[in-house]
């Protein structure tokens, strides 16, 4: 009686002992099951994007934009969209001008470059617009501005409303595929279209034209490099343009890769003050747009765990 009574209780406190094992499993997965998905890296994303294994990354840019984007005499690149551009070829281990190969184009071909896989990047004053996000994709804004106009000194009293540019009188040049030559024909102003600003200012040196029209980190560097012949009209006649960088469509992981990085320098300049942004814009545009800034938030930036294995704040 009493071995029996001993194999029952024996029984009673293993079956007890697994429910309990059971329950307790059943809890752990249910904690596993709440907890966070693991973020992916940027590891990860270069794995997934199209530059992986490349030895060089290509990136478009354009050759005739003092203080922007500008091939000098002895072939090497300057200028704020260049410093911005080492900044993200860097991040993503593209570090020195050895391993980018610098692609110049003209403003028409900036999206069709994307299109064609003959850039990977393209970092040169490329408005963000519903119309173009319908072609190829952005990270960004890196830069948000505003278009203005650049006069001869002699007309600087004459040309300085809207109105006045739109007198026949006056021949107002813009470069072709811009949001400006856009916003200029939505205000019905008369526009002759070129390939470039620089032709603009050329024009405007042998008297072909009266005023040229762009975003005002444009005009500020022709303003810098002809400081007694043009003076900028603040003449805002269209809404503020996001810049930002352009990736081709089909790959997601690049562009959230840019994003990631210029969110990166963004929280840096937000936290110390000072950021590759920051330094990028006080060594280029800084001494000639007049007003202090600070690097524009991204948008839609991904989380990402960074090359030193540590997870983003949150």
């Amino acid at each position: 009686m009493k071995l029996t009574l001993s194999r029952s209780r024996l029984r009673s406190v293993a079956t007890t002992v697994a429910v309990a094992l059971t329950l307790a499993l059943a809890a752990a997965a249910g904690c596993d099951n709440q907890q966070e998905p693991k973020l992916p890296s940027v590891r990860d994303k270069i794995r997934e994007s199209h530059i992986y294994g490349q030895p060089k990354l290509r990136i478009g840019v354009s050759a005739t934009s003092p203080l922007m984007s500008q091939r000098n005499a002895d072939g090497t690149f300057s200028g704020f969209d260049i410093e911005i551009a080492r900044y993200i070829a860097t991040s993503l281990g593209y570090e020195g001008d050895q391993r980018i190969d610098f692609v110049t184009l003209t403003t028409e071909q900036r999206v069709e470059a994307l299109q064609a896989g003959t850039v990977d990047l393209v970092v040169t004053s490329f408005s963000m617009t519903e119309e173009r996000e319908k072609l190829v994709s952005f990270a960004g804004p890196y830069l948000v501005t505003t278009p203005e106009v650049l006069v001869p000194v002699a007309l600087k009293d004459k040309i300085r409303t809207l109105e006045d540019l739109a007198d026949p009188a006056y021949k107002v040049c813009a470069s072709g595929g811009s949001t400006t030559e856009t916003e200029l024909r939505q205000h019905d102003v008369p526009v002759r279209v070129v390939q470039e600003v620089e032709d603009c200012v050329k024009g405007m040196l042998e008297g072909r034209y009266d005023a040229a029209a762009s975003d005002e980190t444009m005009l500020a560097g022709f303003r810098y490099l002809y400081p007694d012949d043009f003076e900028i009209v603040n003449m805002p006649f269209g809404t503020s343009e996001l810049i930002g960088v352009g990736v081709p469509i089909g790959d997601p992981a690049l562009r959230d890769l840019v994003a990631f990085f210029l969110q990166k320098s963004y929280r840096q300049g937000r936290e110390t003050g000072n950021s590759p942004w920051q330094s990028a814009y006080n060594r280029t545009l800084g001494g000639w747009l007049g007003v202090p800034r600070t690097q524009p938030q991204p948008l839609d930036v991904p989380e990402l765990v960074d090359f030193d294995d540590r997870a983003p704040q949150r």
